[in-house]
């Protein structure tokens, strides 16, 4: 029987201990060797990073103790963290001292191959690959000085004769690629104050004698126009993802100069390359591949000049990899958890290397709603509703539910459709949540991607505050009790709405920028000019910077704000966070700030995302009026 209660009292399978041990999973797969490869996050093992392997068809094996973590800082998100190499070797980054170990694919013990630094994670490694003759070939980061910016990067080769420097281009750039004649080596570089979906270049050099990289020459990108991947495709001809005509299409690159689009079209084909070693086509032979349009599975055939959709239930996929057919990837879908799959493309057989079953009953999954909303000055704004769901609740007559507007991070980012127990925490409980791809997400084309350039802070703002509001006016919404949620520049835009715009009730940010001119010198090299591009460059544009800053406008708060921070976060440092408490204290604002030893950029730790959840939970009923059931009520300080 169905019971009559209020939203958000409603009593829910999802426990934050359920969605917490989900918070994990599948991540890096790959096929080398005759195996199928992958990484697997750990949450109840404190966020540990575990290498797993598996013959097709076969059961999941862990290659390494539970004291190893596969993880690198390269670029403070990691990149690429291990290579299977044709002898049937491994080499892995390890989390605790960043260097990189060889070890059987049979097991046994590993064996460093990259000298210990003379200070903690001095030396960090990357992107890792074969190279020639049994060696791997990466990035390499050298910590040059205090600051976050003191990094130099450098290409190298790793033996177990030692470490040698094979080139360098760029101040950032992807790890090489060798041809499969052997004879040349691929990658792409790119300088500040460009990040990689701005401007890269593709670069070719010859190898050398002494197995160094000769002089390179740039075979493609340059200014606005960004490579995210590069593949060979024989010994003289390449295959990347650029976007020219401001859409990432897949191209072939001929040695000698010669290209072509293979299916020429306005969608987009790849995407941000936030992480090194990211991939979004693999060859299928006999000019097909397989190839991600906009998160979604599809062939692309340059006969025909056409990409087509892949029948499948699983609806979001990435990190994709090809051999003899089948393709492997990273797949999911609203109600199946991501899991390693492979996918045989001749008859359709999906098998699944990890878990593919919701840990709850997908009864009590809401289906999101893929909508399009339209901003007061007339952009569109895609937008993924999920409403509250619960079979066995329903509201009294005439009450409107309350809604979480979710702010995905980057920003240069998009969120997609997939199983999210932290958002069915919530609408299980009869809270609404509405995740926005607000202007500047990436997966439609370039212009909508730079329509946050000088504008981060406003068009992120006012397109979120539209989509509240229009759920509001339709009446899916009570637009009395609205909130804003969101991480890292989520968790920017969580506050810069907060102290702009009247929409919200109240917010959560999390891990934020909260002082624009004060993240310039604090932040990593990566980022560290960012803020050249979605705000102007410092030097021009002092005033833009202070008076966008939410730290600047604790004054203009419109209602309580619940702050959580990693204290080991290097991308957004916890100082920023801890100054706007201090500045909140004794204001009369209702507000709350919670801390996690040993987290960092985003939280890894079962223990760190069941506090924050159960947080979240009892500060939006303290704030939007509902009574949750069987949560500890969150102390807040005015």
């Amino acid at each position: 029987m169905v019971e009559i209660a209020p939203y958000g009292s409603w009593k829910s399978p999802v426990s934050a201990e359920v969605a917490a041990a989900a918070g994990g999973g599948p991540d890096w797969p790959s096929f080398a060797g005759g195996e199928v490869w992958w990484t697997h996050s750990r949450p109840t093992e404190n966020g540990r990073i575990a290498l797993m392997h598996a013959v097709p068809g076969g059961e999941p094996v862990e290659l390494l103790p539970g004291d190893w973590n596969v993880r690198n800082r390269v670029h403070e998100y990691g990149a690429f963290p291990y290579a299977a190499l044709p002898d049937g070797m491994v080499a892995f980054t390890n989390w605790s001292d960043q260097r990189v170990y060889l070890v059987s694919a049979e097991g046994g013990t590993p064996e460093p191959i990259s000298p210990e630094p003379e200070r903690q994670h001095g030396l960090r490694y990357g992107d890792l690959m074969p190279g020639r003759d049994g060696e791997v070939w990466c990035v390499r980061e050298t910590i040059t000085g205090d600051k976050p910016t003191d990094v130099r990067r450098d290409l190298v080769s790793l033996g177990r004769d030692g470490v040698r420097v094979l080139g360098a281009s760029h101040h950032f750039m992807t790890g090489p690629k060798i041809s499969p004649d052997g004879r040349h080596a691929v990658w792409l570089g790119w300088e500040h104050p460009d990040l990689p979906w701005d401007s890269t270049e593709l670069c070719v050099a010859r190898i050398e004698d002494d197995g160094t990289f000769g002089p390179h020459r740039v075979l493609a990108g340059g200014p606005r126009e960004a490579i995210c991947q590069v593949e060979w495709e024989d010994a003289t001809s390449l295959l990347a993802l650029s976007d020219p005509d401001g859409w990432w299409n897949l191209y072939r690159y001929d040695l000698d100069g010669t290209v072509r689009n293979l299916a020429p079209g306005k969608e987009e084909l790849g995407g941000p390359l936030w992480r090194m070693g990211a991939r979004w086509f693999a060859p299928l032979g006999h000019g097909r591949f397989a190839i991600l349009r906009s998160g979604a599975l599809a062939i692309l055939d340059e006969r025909s000049g056409t990409v087509t959709d892949v029948d499948s239930d699983l609806t979001a996929w990435r990190s994709i990899s090809a051999y003899d057919g089948v393709v492997y990837a990273i797949a999911g879908s609203p109600t199946a958890e991501t899991a390693v799959v492979g996918l045989n493309l001749s008859n359709g057989e999906l098998t699944a290397y990890t878990s593919q079953d919701s840990p709850i009953d997908p009864a009590y999954v809401s289906v999101p709603q893929d909508r399009v909303f339209t901003s007061p000055e007339g952009r569109s704004i895609p937008a993924l509703v999920y409403p509250p769901h619960n079979p066995d609740y329903a509201a009294p007559d005439g009450e409107k539910p309350p809604f979480l507007v979710h702010v995905h991070g980057g920003p240069t980012g998009k969120y997609g459709a997939t199983l999210n127990l932290d958002f069915a925490f919530f609408t299980s409980r009869g809270i609404g949540v509405v995740a926005v791809n607000y202007g500047g997400s990436t997966g439609y084309g370039r212009e909508f991607r730079e329509s946050l350039y000088e504008q981060w802070g406003l068009v992120d703002v006012e397109d979120c505050a539209a989509v509240a509001q229009a759920l509001a006016d339709e009446g899916s919404a009570d637009g009395e009790r609205l909130a804003i949620e969101g991480g890292s520049a989520g968790g920017w835009t969580s506050a810069a709405s907060m102290t702009s715009v009247t929409t919200y009730k109240c917010g959560t940010i999390e891990c934020p920028i909260l002082d624009l001119t004060g993240w310039i010198g604090q932040t990593h090299d990566f980022e560290s000019r960012y803020l050249d591009r979605l705000i102007g460059p410092y030097e021009q544009y002092p005033d833009r910077y202070a008076e966008r800053s939410p730290a600047n406008r604790v004054d203009r708060l419109v209602g309580p704000v619940l702050l959580l921070q990693g204290l080991d976060d290097q991308i957004c440092p916890p100082e920023q966070a801890d100054r706007f408490v201090a500045s909140l204290e004794g204001t009369g604002i209702q507000h709350a700030y919670l801390t996690f030893e040993g987290e960092q950029h985003g939280f890894r730790k079962a223990s760190t995302l069941i506090a924050v959840l159960n947080a979240k939970l009892s500060f939006y009923g303290q704030v939007l009026g509902f009574t949750p059931d069987g949560t500890a009520t969150l102390e807040l300080s005015r």
